[in-house]
């Protein structure tokens, strides 16, 4: 098998950064109601701006079109995209249900013909994009490839996709109308972005690049009910229908392309489920040390969860000093599938690196109970 690197990073955010007082006025108040959930929630996170796709009310970027610009960047810092063989691309939320993500953006890009494939899923679609185009260049099936994260949440999280839920709540209630908690957690909660990397055969041949050492994807499915999930609904009997179970007008009245979250879910479980159980696992089947670990980057989706998952560390024998640890989530917000490549692209942007540092990254993912972990290897050369 062939060694993989990465050669090129890119980042793109659209627009400029909106604040925590701005970002109601961008997606909107729900039944003309400002949300009692929002600061909580904000306080909680720590997230102090994002990026959205919208700006003065009209959508500047599609999904498909946010990941051909990260892909372009890719080209303008060094890639050679007349070449690229395998466009693998990961998002929660592609623009349609069909075609697939991924030939969406290579029609953006307007490039040659190549092999093309999404992967599906929430945070963790964007590594398994990422590890799709790492088997194809280890096995020598392409020589080169694009893996995408990408991720325009806010086209879910405006206003329009709640009203028809909130009038049918104020009719049926007679009161003031407020979607679940489930539903105004999401609103502040994610972000938009994408980002980009060039994989090869070989370390670029001065500056920095990254050995891709293995990644690691486990799911906990089988165990485990859903938690986070949209285009679906659990009724009152707890069952989970997916869209098609429901009609146009059933869909509209509650809300079922919305994002949902099953709070106490999540709180109860995801460390032990992403961090906990496959840590043990992973350090057990690649004879990893803690001590081997120089960085950290995990994507936690809030401040909350970052000494969360330090003690999930520290339980499972694995404890990593902050000290390790690196994050834009506070300045970025949580972009999902694309929160990998927006972390590492300023990450090897920012950091003095040299030959030989570890890098570990952590992308865990609430839908069902899933997580991934990715071993980087750092290649400086002069």
């Amino acid at each position: 098998m062939n060694e993989v690197f990465i050669n090129y990073l890119s980042a793109v955010m659209p627009n400029e950064p909106v604040n925590n007082d701005e970002m109601e006025e961008v997606l909107g108040f729900i039944g003309g109601m400002r949300s009692r959930a929002r600061k909580i929630v904000l306080k909680s996170n720590g997230i102090k701006s994002r990026h959205y796709v919208f700006k003065d009310g009209k959508l500047l970027f599609t999904n498909a079109k946010l990941a051909a610009l990260a892909v372009e960047e890719l080209g303008a810092k060094g890639a050679d995209l007349e070449n690229l063989e395998l466009l693998a691309c990961g998002t929660s939320l592609p623009d349609q249900t069909m075609p697939n993500h991924a030939l969406m953006v290579h029609g953006e890009l307007k490039a040659k013909p190549m092999e093309a494939v999404s992967t599906a899923g929430i945070c963790v679609s964007g590594i398994m994009a990422l590890k799709y185009a790492y088997m194809s260049v280890a096995l020598g099936l392409t020589r080169n490839a694009v893996a995408v994260g990408s991720e325009t949440a806010s086209q879910l999280l405006r206003k329009e996709n709640f009203e028809a839920e909130s009038a049918f709540k104020l009719e049926a209630l007679e009161k003031n109308p407020e979607i679940s908690f489930e539903k105004d957690f999401l609103r502040w909660m994610l972000s938009d972005g994408a980002g980009a990397l060039w994989l090869s055969s070989r370390p670029n041949e001065s500056g920095v690049s990254f050995k891709i050492n293995w990644i690691e994807q486990v799911s906990y499915a089988g165990e485990m009910p859903v938690c986070m999930y949209a285009g679906a609904h659990i009724d009152d009997e707890g069952r989970f229908n997916g869209y098609l179970t429901y009609s146009q007008d059933e869909r509209q009245k509650l809300s079922i392309f919305s994002i949902k979250q099953d709070v106490r879910l999540l709180n109860e479980n995801i460390v032990e489920y992403t961090v906990i159980k496959p840590v043990r696992e992973i350090v057990k089947k690649r004879a990893l040390s803690a001590n081997d670990i120089d960085y950290f980057l995990p994507h936690y989706s809030s401040h909350y969860f970052k000494d969360k998952t330090y003690e999930g560390l520290k339980k499972a024998g694995f404890e990593i000093g902050y000290d390790k640890w690196f994050t834009n989530l506070y300045e970025k917000g949580n972009t999902g599938a694309a929160s990998f490549y927006i972390i590492l692209e300023e990450f090897a942007r920012i950091k003095p690196l040299k030959s030989g540092s570890k890098i570990l990254c952590f992308i865990p993912e609430s839908g069902r109970f899933s997580t991934a972990f990715v071993l980087l290897e750092a290649v400086v050369k002069q």
